[in-house]
């Protein structure tokens, strides 16, 4: 998707330029680019956003939210009621990741901390997650003071772990839809590290992947490398499955309906003339369709389990295949409602600015709202981030930093920007009086 977007002009004309809600959103951008700033200097991995929490709470109580805390975890729910009419939530995720900064800002973060498993890193918002909760404020402050303009309940919620797949989870199974008004909008945005800066992209349908990490722990019988055979060597049964598991997507699905099955780790042996009794393959699997992420599965267990039996390894030394429990739901964006906000986007930031882009093969745990909820109305969309410098050092054939690159430093300002008026005129729209 690198050059998708290299043809889009890089100035845009915006028609709602003057109007009261871009002026209000200017004026606040001091403040929330000093926020910005500082989340971006003190980063908290996932489950670990304490302070980040605490702080936007408080910021949320002041704005007159009914403010929840600790839900799910280190999630926050700010609720306002006005009258009656729909249930719209706007989410914002705050975990950073286990990566060491190399921006080189002047407010580059130089936190470190350990992950649940036991790693030390620095830590770094290289997801962009700074900017999603710095427009998250910025639509509260501007809904806040519109109450006049909507009517209906508005629940803004921050969630945790997004980077783990697990911070919707966790609060769906705190009560998020019973302890808390129920929506019937959900809607959320994400930067963009391969869009213009201040252009909206929309996906109407599969936005987002399945994503599931698989282990396969593949067993055999060690022995010395000079008498091999005395073993059953699980590196060259391990080497087989990875060749058998690639006919998956190649041989076995509709080209037409997406699929990745990745091996990304394979570690067996400690010695040049041991053969090892284990090696151990780490997989993601991605897919849209529910039906396409069993088959893909199944087929990994088939494969497994066949080609074990090939080389002769008898049933109680059988590979074993886990499937972790962080797994990640495709996010569907309801077309109905994505291509309704698609032309009031458009209608506000003119066409220059609202582009339809393809689905990714990313993941994001936003789609389990509307797992939890079908009757949802639900829609996450991209900002980008992509400077225009840097936009035109792409289109020379430059490769640009990638979300979760230690590198990606988007346009901060823009996105955040964009992202306040992008959800605030959508908010407006579902709680239209």
């Amino acid at each position: 998707m690198r050059h998708l977007f290299l043809a889009l002009p890089l100035l845009f004309a915006t028609p709602a330029a003057a109007d009261t809600l871009s002026s209000k959103v200017a004026a606040d951008m001091p403040s929330l680019m000093q926020l910005y700033r500082h989340l971006h200097a003190n980063p908290e991995l996932s489950f670990q956003e304490v302070k980040t929490a605490a702080l936007l709470a408080k910021e949320a109580r002041h704005l007159g939210f009914q403010v929840t805390e600790k839900v799910g975890g280190t999630g926050v729910v700010a609720v306002m009621q006005n009258g009656p009419g729909p249930v719209l939530m706007v989410r914002a995720d705050m975990d950073a990741l286990p990566v060491v900064e190399q921006t080189g800002l002047p407010f580059a973060s130089k936190v470190q901390a350990t992950t649940d498993e036991g790693i030390e890193s620095g830590v770094m918002h290289a997801c962009g997650h700074d900017t999603h909760m710095a427009a998250w404020l910025g639509t509260a402050r501007r809904l806040g003071e519109m109450k006049d303009q909507w009517s209906g309940t508005l629940v803004m919620i921050l969630q945790p772990a997004e980077e783990r797949g697990a911070g919707a989870r966790m609060m769906l199974e705190d009560g998020l839809f019973t302890r808390f008004p129920k929506p019937s909008h959900v809607i959320a945005f994400h930067d963009a590290a391969n869009i213009p800066a201040g252009v909206i992209g929309y996906t109407p349908g599969y936005a987002l992947a399945n994503v599931d990490s698989v282990d396969i722990v593949v067993k055999g019988v060690g022995g010395h490398g000079a008498y091999p055979h005395t073993t059953k060597d699980p590196i060259v049964l391990a080497s087989r499955i990875v060749t058998a598991l690639q006919t998956l997507v190649s041989r076995e699905m509709d080209p037409q309906d997406p699929a990745v099955v990745t091996v990304g780790s394979f570690h067996a042996g400690s010695k040049h003339n041991v053969i090892s009794d284990q090696a151990t393959l780490l997989l993601t699997v991605r897919s849209y369709s529910d039906a396409t992420r069993q088959k893909l599965l199944d087929g990994i267990r088939r494969i497994v389990r066949g080609e074990a039996i090939a080389a002769g390894i008898p049933e109680q030394l059988m590979p074993v295949v886990t499937l972790k429990d962080e797994f990640t739901p495709s996010t569907y964006n309801v077309p109905a409602f994505t291509e309704q906000m698609a032309a009031l986007f458009t209608q506000r930031f003119g066409k220059n600015r609202v582009v339809e882009t393809p689905a990714s093969m990313g993941g994001e745990d936003f789609g389990r709202f509307y797992r939890a909820d079908n009757s949802l109305q639900s829609l996450i969309f991209w900002v980008g981030g992509v400077s225009a410098e840097n936009m035109a050092k792409a289109a020379k054939g430059e490769t640009l930093p990638s979300l979760h690159s230690p590198f990606w430093a988007p346009d901060a300002a823009t996105v955040i920007s964009t992202a306040t008026e992008a959800l605030t005129t959508a908010a407006l729209e579902v709680l239209k009086k």
